[in-house]
């Protein structure tokens, strides 16, 4: 008697968990950074980090207002990836201008996003790129996980916290 009700209960259950992954059409999340100076989040992207600009667009005014995006400015967006690939992940880039706020020390000074992470096969060209430019490390980064890859840990110039984890 158990068995005739837990199979259709069983049923049931993964019909439903296959009709939730069914309605995503992409795997990876696109986001998006609103950067206090583009030029300068644009060469600490691509210049320290090593992502690769694959396209574009620009959000006019009358798109950004009825879209509730904007109050109905309008506004250019770089797409950055970590490599050029239809399946990666799309940090898109763009700016209004707006002054620089104060970013906090550590992840729970502030609420919303806070930090990414970037998993690299090795660290030792970005960590190269970060000395050479002079970016300060946080905490006592790098470091050696249990796992033998390499953590370092960064902020961009707006202060978004960036995890780099490789060998």
């Amino acid at each position: 008697m158990k068995r005739l009700l837990f199979t259709p209960l069983f049923l049931i259950l993964t019909l439903s968990l296959c009709q939730a992954q069914n309605e995503v059409e992409n795997p990876s999340i696109s986001m998006a950074m609103i950067a206090s100076d583009m030029d300068t989040s644009y060469d600490f992207y691509t210049n320290i980090i090593g992502m690769v600009e694959t396209g574009g667009f620009t959000v006019d005014e009358s798109f950004g207002k009825k879209s509730g995006l904007t109050g109905g400015s309008a506004y250019d967006v770089k797409i950055l990836k970590l490599i050029d690939d239809p399946h990666s992940t799309e940090f898109k880039l763009a700016s209004f201008g707006n002054p620089k706020e104060e970013a906090g020390e550590v992840i729970q000074d502030k609420n919303g996003l806070r930090y990414i992470t970037i998993y690299l096969k090795s660290t030792e060209a970005v960590l190269q790129r970060i000395q050479e430019n002079n970016i300060k490390t946080l905490g006592d980064t790098p470091l050696q996980l249990p796992n033998g890859k390499t953590f370092i840990l960064i902020q961009d110039p707006d202060g978004l916290f960036i995890e780099l984890i490789g060998n």
